[in-house]
Formats: C-alpha cells, sequence, structure tokens
C-alpha cells in the first residue's frame, strides 16, 4: 500500500516531468531564461544530425555539458563520450610527434622512449559515438593540420604503426577564445575553422541569465544532499540577495562550487548569508554587502524578471522601443525609464 510519504514524491517527480516538458529543457540542461531556452533550441536542431559543432562559451558555462546533451539526444546516444582536452596536453619524453597527436590516434609500444606499452588514442575509443576536443583554440598550426585531415576522412595511424585505422565519430569542439579572430591573426587555419563550424552554440556568462541563478542554486543543493548526506531545503533571504547580486566570473561552476561549500558549511537545513563563500561577502564591485538577516531580494528578483522580459521584446523588436512597448503594454515614455533604469543597452 502506497504511503502519503511515497504518494508526495510521486507527485513531485510527475510535477518535475510535466516542469521539464513544459519548459523544453533538453537533457541535464537547467535554467529558464530567454537566453538558455534560445540554447536548447539550437541543441535540439543540432542533436539530430551528425555534422560537426563548434561550442563558444567562457570558462565555466557548461561547454561539455552542453556536448554531452548533444550526445545524448543524438542517434549517437549508445556510443562512447569522449573527452580529449587540448589545453594542458603535456609532451612525453622522447615522443617524437605533439601531445595532441599521441592522446589523439594513440602509439604503438616502442614508438618512442617510454612507449612501453600501446597506448589507445581518443578517436579509437570514441568510435561510434561522440568526440569532444575541449580548448581546441589550443592547438598550435600542425596540431591543427592533423586534425583536418582526420575529420576529412576519419581515418589516421597510432604512432610507430602502420595500419592504417578507421572511426566513426561525431566531432563536437569547444573554445572560449574566439576562432575567427584567431584565423584572421593566422592562429587559427581557416578550413579548420570552417569544417569545425557547421553548427555554432554560444553559452552567455550567468550575469547574462540571472533569472537562472535560483533555479541552479536548488538544483546544486539537491546535489549536495544526495552526495553528502545533507538536509539542506533552502536559502536564506540575505543569502538569495548576495547571490543575485554577484557578478559570478567563474560562471556556473563557480556558483556550483559556492553552493557545495555553503552547504557543507550551515548547521541547520538553511544555507544563511554567513555560509557564503568570502568573495560573495565582501565584493565590491558588484555591489554585494554583507546583508543582515531578514533583507528583502524581492526587489532584485523583480528587476532581473523585468530586465529579461524587457531585452526580449527589444531584441523581438530590433531595438525599437516603441514597437517593444506596444508588445508590451507599456507606454514610450515608460519603456524609456525602465530602460534606462535597469540600465538595459539598446
Amino acid at each position: 500500500m502506497t504511503t502519503e510519504a511515497e504518494e508526495i514524491e510521486r507527485l513531485k517527480a510527475e510535477i518535475k516531468a510535466l516542469r521539464d516538458i513544459i519548459d523544453e529543457k533538453p537533457g541535464k540542461m537547467v535554467g529558464n531564461s530567454g537566453e538558455m531556452r534560445s540554447v536548447y533550441k539550437q541543441i535540439k536542431a543540432c542533436a539530430g544530425n551528425d555534422a560537426p559543432a563548434l561550442i563558444y562559451g567562457n570558462d565555466g558555462t557548461g561547454k561539455e555539458l552542453t556536448a554531452r546533451t548533444i550526445a545524448e539526444l543524438s542517434p549517437r546516444k549508445g556510443g562512447p563520450f569522449t573527452v580529449l582536452g587540448c589545453a594542458n596536453l603535456r609532451e612525453s619524453f622522447g615522443n617524437p610527434a605533439s601531445a595532441f597527436e599521441s592522446e589523439l590516434f594513440g602509439y604503438e609500444r616502442g614508438a618512442f622512449l617510454g612507449a612501453n606499452t600501446r597506448h589507445i588514442g581518443k578517436a579509437e575509443v570514441a568510435n561510434g559515438g561522440t568526440l569532444f576536443l575541449d580548448d581546441v583554440s589550443a592547438l598550435g598550426l600542425p596540431d591543427q593540420e592533423k586534425l583536418l585531415r582526420f575529420m576529412q576522412g576519419q581515418t589516421f595511424n597510432r604512432l610507430g604503426g602502420n595500419m592504417q585505422l578507421h572511426s566513426d565519430v561525431r566531432l563536437i569542439a569547444a573554445s572560449s577564445r574566439n576562432l575567427e579572430e584567431m584565423m584572421q591573426q593566422k592562429l587559427f587555419r581557416e578550413d579548420l575553422f570552417y569544417r569545425l563550424n557547421i553548427v555554432q552554440i554560444t553559452l552567455p556568462d550567468l550575469a547574462q541569465r540571472k533569472s537562472d541563478i535560483l533555479l541552479l542554486a536548488e538544483h546544486f543543493i539537491a546535489q549536495v544532499n544526495l552526495k553528502y548526506g545533507k538536509h539542506v531545503t533552502r536559502l536564506s533571504t540575505p543569502a538569495i540577495d548576495m547571490l543575485m547580486s554577484y557578478h559570478w566570473p567563474g560562471n556556473v561552476q563557480e556558483l556550483e562550487n559556492c553552493i557545495e561549500r555553503a552547504a557543507l558549511a550551515t548547521t541547520d537545513d538553511c544555507i544563511h548569508s554567513h555560509d557564503l563563500p568570502p568573495t560573495l561577502q565582501t565584493d565590491v564591485t558588484s555591489g554585494t554587502a554583507l546583508l543582515p538577516e531578514g533583507g528583502s531580494p524581492l526587489a532584485t528578483l523583480m528587476d532581473s524578471y523585468e530586465r529579461e522580459i524587457l531585452t526580449e521584446a527589444l531584441r523581438r523588436n530590433n531595438g525599437n522601443l516603441s514597437a517593444a512597448g506596444r508588445d508590451l503594454s507599456v507606454s514610450p515614455r515608460m519603456m524609456h525609464y525602465k530602460v534606462n533604469r535597469l540600465g538595459i543597452k539598446v
């Protein structure tokens, strides 16, 4: 017989499923802001085909999660998802090839000094699935040429081997740098850029999607509760105010670390302002200050939502204040006032 607690949990699960359908959030992505809804549409359009994709975004915005979501929604969802970070590869002593080439294609035993066993490269591991190249802008021109050659035929040789191998992969690359600017500076190959840039997705900074902060915070609290056996259920009002006021230079990754630290620090079921990291409590540039318990974040939240609504209306009307005002049933005078007050750039 179903208990009342089990029934409540079942209803919660149904409500969450319905919200996900309404919000059309793909995979494990979190956020309902206009910026993220645009990203979701791009992800779904991208997942339906096998073309290479390029994901732009600053550090901490969720480039790998976006790539995983594309893979999970694609026909290759049953295949491997293999990650190769291009920024921190270390050269091996005695290896005549680059670290990137060795990691991408692998090598045979005895290929160079220190190669005591066969090493299977990421391209081979990813066969039948998705290969995600993070920080592709870190590759030098010689490595870019090797990557381009692999993309053209999906064939390669392990270092020190004579057998030509084939790997059927879908390639997704990510970069925090503008590859078009690098291309103009002759730092990135033009032919490789156009090969990678069949589908492009740009992830917004967390500061551009502030209406998602509380959703993300609740999501990370749930993760911490599950991981550490905590029972945190809420954020105090001043803590919410501080989260909403901070400028988040480390984006979603910084928010996740902040919530994990605060949830472990609290001694009850609530995250208080004093549980948050010192960077949030003392940040002067963002206007964040340690607020006494009992302050109200309502104005901050309302401004955030109003800014999002106005920005979306202006975007739909190509920056025309009067047209955006008509859409929202707001007079031109009031539109000018709100845009100036909220600091919206038209």
